[in-house]
């Protein structure tokens, strides 16, 4: 872990968004207040509960959960004494830190959030440089930046988290590009843009299926409709939707069809003749 690192003589290029400290606190019987601070500081609880008390009222956070001291607000924090809280947390002001708090679900009426998505004490542990430089000053703006990004990200206001379909990205990225056989899941995730085991919980929760499984599915789909649309050889309909190896592709299509791509072809065409004689002797009549 580290010590708590405090950024004297450390240049403030502006008023928008500035760092001031950061640290780590190990399990003990260690309580502040009550009392107000003169800056925000977000704290994050990597194991054990403890109660955070302001105005608002009282609550029980435990590992995964963070909560927000505003400026001047009073407060009062303490570890639970059987299961202490050991966190991290990070002070920073500026004026832009209230504009990036407003596209959270964070505010003064609730200060605290649910449990995170991921570990998200790896984004305090921000390693100042002594030197005190204009350059590191802009390296810890931008080093507090990404960690109030992942708040926005997985902590959206709710207005925001409606607008923000990251399943249906995912979709969408696999409709484009399923005929590609390079086309994988890191690709996806990727290209949606947000942290992995997120979009993995979101896609699950959504469809009941695994992106994996849900990339397959699209695959063996559109191969279906080329049999039924084309003439193409089963080695062509694979090249089509992703697969480079028939032999491979064709073990998945009887997977998901129970019938072979020979089987499946000769059953579309029967289906298609059928048809196609009942439109005639229909025409005929």
């Amino acid at each position: 872990m580290f010590n708590a690192s405090e950024n004297n003589g450390l240049p403030r290029l502006s008023t928008q968004l500035n760092y001031v400290s950061s640290g780590y606190k190990p399990p003990n019987s260690h309580e502040w207040g009550p009392g107000v601070r003169d800056v925000y500081a977000m704290h994050y609880i990597i194991k054990g509960k403890g109660i955070y008390q302001n105005r608002s009222g009282e609550y029980e956070l435990k590992e995964g959960q963070s909560f927000l001291i505003y400026p001047y607000t009073e407060i009062y924090y303490y570890p639970d004494p059987n299961d202490p809280w050991e966190y991290v947390w990070i002070e920073f002001t500026g004026e832009e830190v209230a504009p990036i708090l407003d596209l959270t679900s964070l505010s003064a009426d609730r200060p605290i959030t649910e449990k995170a998505e991921s570990d998200l004490s790896l984004y305090y542990f921000l390693e100042e440089n002594k030197e005190k430089s204009v350059a590191e000053a802009m390296r810890m703006a931008a080093r507090l930046r990404t960690l109030l990004s992942y708040y926005v990200e997985q902590f959206p206001e709710e207005s925001l988290s409606d607008k923000t379909d990251y399943v249906q990205q995912a979709k969408d990225t696999i409709l484009k590009h399923y005929w590609k056989s390079t086309l994988s899941v890191t690709d996806i995730v990727q290209d949606v843009n947000i942290e992995r085991s997120y979009l993995f919980r979101l896609f699950k929760a959504s469809t009941g299926l695994p992106i994996s499984t849900y990339l397959r599915d699209v695959r063996i789909e559109q191969a279906c409709l080329l049999m039924q649309k084309s003439n193409l050889s089963v080695k062509s309909i694979a090249n089509s939707v992703g697969y480079s190896d028939p032999l491979y592709f064709s073990k998945v299509f009887k997977k998901v069809t129970s019938y072979t791509p020979t089987e499946y072809m000769t059953l579309t065409e029967k289906t298609i003749g059928k048809e196609h004689s009942s439109r005639t002797h229909g025409n005929k009549l």
